[in-house]
C-alpha cells in the first residue's frame, strides 16, 4: 500500500509482488487462491480503510456496521487476486514463464475485470503506483493495466535473479531494458498544443459534508463560492461538484445571473456543479456551463453504488447512512463534449476519472481533461491523494492536461507527463490560479485503450495451456 500516494514508493510494489511470485511458483491452485486472498485482504485492508471513513465518520453509520461493511467489501476485492493466484496454478508452465509471463497475465486480467464486475472498482490497480517513476512511459501506450502487467512481470524477474535461477544475466539484463525502455518513452510527446494559454480558476470552497447540506449554511456556501470566482479574472472559472446543494430549479435565478455576468465579465465561461432534474424521480448529478458560450450541461454517467445510486433490492441501506441525494439517474454515455473557452472540455465527475477506458472514449477531440469531485466524503484520510494520482495517470494516458477542482482538496492542475503543475492545500478555502494548455493528437492508447493488454493477457493464458495439454497427450 505504500507503493501508492499519498506515499508513492515504487519499489516496495516490487518488492511484495516478488514475495507473492515465489510463493506462488510451486503451490497447488487452492493454496495459491488463499495466499492471493490474504495478500489482497492486506492491501485493500490498508489501502481502501477510507470506505470506513465515509460511512462512519462521514455518513453516520454505527461504528460496528461501518467495520462489518468495510470489512466484507475488502473481502470481496480480495476475490481477485485470489482467483488470479488459482488461475495461474492450474496452468502448467516453467518457473521463468510463470514468474514473467502467466502471474502477470492472470493478474491483470482479474483486475481488469474488477474494473467493471458491479459497476466496478478500479481503485488501487497496480499500475498506479508506477506514476512519476520510468514506467509509467508505457501508459500512453497501454494505460494503467498495460502497467499492471509489466510491474508483475518485472516483480518476476526479482524472483528469478534472488533465486539464482539459469540465465540470472539475461533476466537483469531484460529488467534494466524493460524499465530504460520505460524511462525513454516519457519524453515521447504524443500530443501538440493547440493556441494560445487559457487562464483558469478552480475554486476549493472548503465546505464540510455535514455541513453541505444543511439549509442554515446554504446561503453562506453560495457566497464563499462566489466571492471567490468574483475575484477572479480567468477565463474559465470552475465549481467542484455540488458546488451547488439544491436542485438547479430551486437556486435563486438572480444567483445564476451573478455568476453568469462574472463569467462575461471576463470573456469566458464557468462550470457549475449541481444537481439537476426532469422530474421527482429522475435527476443528474451534473455540471452546466454559464458565460459567453451557449448553456451546456453534463450529466454524470458513472454513478457510485450506495452513494449515488441505490443497487435493486438495497434501498434499506438507505435508514443506516446520512447520504443526500442518494438516488441519481445515469447521464446518456457519449454526451457532447462542452465547447467553452475556446476549448472541448472533456468534463468527468469526482470517481468517473478512475475508469481510463471510459474517460480515452472522450478523446482525441476533446483539448482538456476536467474533474470536479466533493471528496469530502473521504475525510481526512488516503483517498484524495490516491484520487489525486488516478487523475494524473489519466493525463499521462491521453496526452491532455487535467485539472482537478474539488470541494476540500485535493484541488489541482496536472500537465499532459502526469506533473502536478500547482496544487491547494487540503481543508483550505481558495482559489487555484493558473494557465491551461489545449491539446491535440492521440495516444496509441487513445484509439486502443485497454483491450491489447486485457486480450494478450488472455491469449497468454489461453496458449500457455494449449501447450501444456499438448506435452500432456504426446
Amino acid at each position: 500500500m505504500v507503493a501508492f500516494a499519498p506515499f508513492g514508493f515504487y519499489p516496495l510494489a516490487l518488492v511484495t509482488l516478488a514475495w507473492l511470485v515465489h510463493a506462488w511458483r510451486s503451490r497447488a491452485p487452492r493454496d495459491c487462491a488463499w495466499l492471493g486472498f490474504a495478500f489482497g485482504l492486506g492491501l485493500f485492508g490498508a489501502g481502501v480503510s477510507w470506505v470506513y471513513v465515509s460511512m462512519h465518520n462521514v455518513g453516520g453509520m454505527p461504528a460496528l456496521l461501518a467495520t462489518a461493511a468495510t470489512l466484507i467489501f475488502c473481502a470481496f476485492l480480495a476475490l481477485f487476486p485470489a482467483a488470479a493466484g488459482w488461475l495461474q496454478a492450474r496452468v502448467p508452465a516453467g518457473a521463468a514463464l510463470r514468474a514473467c509471463l502467466l502471474i502477470p497475465a492472470a493478474w491483470t486480467l482479474f483486475e481488469w475485470l474488477r474494473s467493471w464486475v458491479l459497476t466496478g472498482f478500479p481503485w488501487l490497480s497496480l499500475g498506479y503506483a508506477a506514476v512519476g517513476w520510468p514506467l509509467q512511459g508505457y501508459a500512453p501506450i497501454g494505460g494503467a493495466f498495460a502497467l499492471s502487467f509489466l510491474t508483475v512481470a518485472l516483480a518476476g524477474m526479482l524472483t528469478l535473479i534472488a533465486a539464482r535461477a539459469p540465465r540470472r544475466a539475461h533476466w537483469l539484463a531484460a529488467l534494466v531494458v524493460v524499465v530504460a525502455a520505460g524511462e525513454a518513452l516519457r519524453h515521447i510527446e504524443w500530443s501538440s498544443a493547440r493556441g494560445a494559454p487559457l487562464t483558469v480558476a478552480l475554486l476549493q470552497g472548503n465546505i464540510e459534508q455535514s455541513l453541505k447540506f444543511d439549509p442554515a449554511r446554504y446561503e453562506r456556501t453560495l457566497d464563499t463560492y462566489a466571492r471567490l470566482a468574483e475575484a477572479s479574472r480567468a477565463r474559465l472559472i470552475i465549481f467542484p461538484e455540488t458546488a451547488v446543494p439544491r436542485f438547479l430549479d430551486q437556486v435563486d435565478r438572480a444567483y445564476l445571473r451573478r455568476l453568469d455576468a462574472l463569467a462575461q465579465r471576463n470573456g469566458g465561461d464557468l462550470l457549475l456543479g449541481i444537481p439537476t432534474r426532469r422530474s421527482a424521480d429522475e435527476f443528474f448529478n451534473s455540471v452546466i456551463s454559464l458565460g459567453v458560450s451557449p448553456i451546456q450541461a453534463y450529466h454524470k454517467v458513472h454513478l457510485v453504488p450506495f452513494g449515488e445510486f441505490v443497487p435493486p433490492g438495497f434501498a434499506w441501506t438507505l435508514r443506516l447512512v446520512n447520504i443526500p441525494m442518494s438516488d441519481f439517474s445515469r447521464g446518456t454515455p457519449g454526451q457532447r463534449l462542452l465547447a467553452v473557452a475556446g476549448e472541448e472540455l472533456a468534463v468527468n465527475v469526482c470517481y468517473e476519472d478512475a475508469f481510463g477506458d471510459e474517460l480515452a472514449a472522450q478523446l482525441p477531440r476533446a483539448t482538456l481533461l476536467i474533474n470536479v469531485s466533493n471528496v469530502a466524503w473521504f475525510g481526512d484520510s488516503l483517498a484524495p491523494a490516491q484520487h489525486l494520482q488516478m487523475a494524473r495517470l489519466r493525463a499521462i494516458e491521453t496526452a491532455r492536461m487535467h485539472l482537478a477542482a474539488t470541494n476540500t482538496g485535493i484541488t489541482a492542475a496536472i500537465d499532459r507527463d502526469g506533473r502536478v503543475l500547482a496544487r491547494l492545500a487540503q481543508f483550505s478555502e481558495g482559489r487555484l490560479e493558473t494557465s491551461a494548455l489545449g491539446y491535440t493528437g492521440a495516444t496509441p492508447y487513445v484509439w486502443l485503450r485497454d483491450w491489447p493488454v486485457v486480450l494478450a493477457s488472455l491469449g497468454v493464458l489461453v496458449i500457455s495451456a494449449l501447450i501444456a495439454r499438448r506435452k500432456v497427450s504426446r
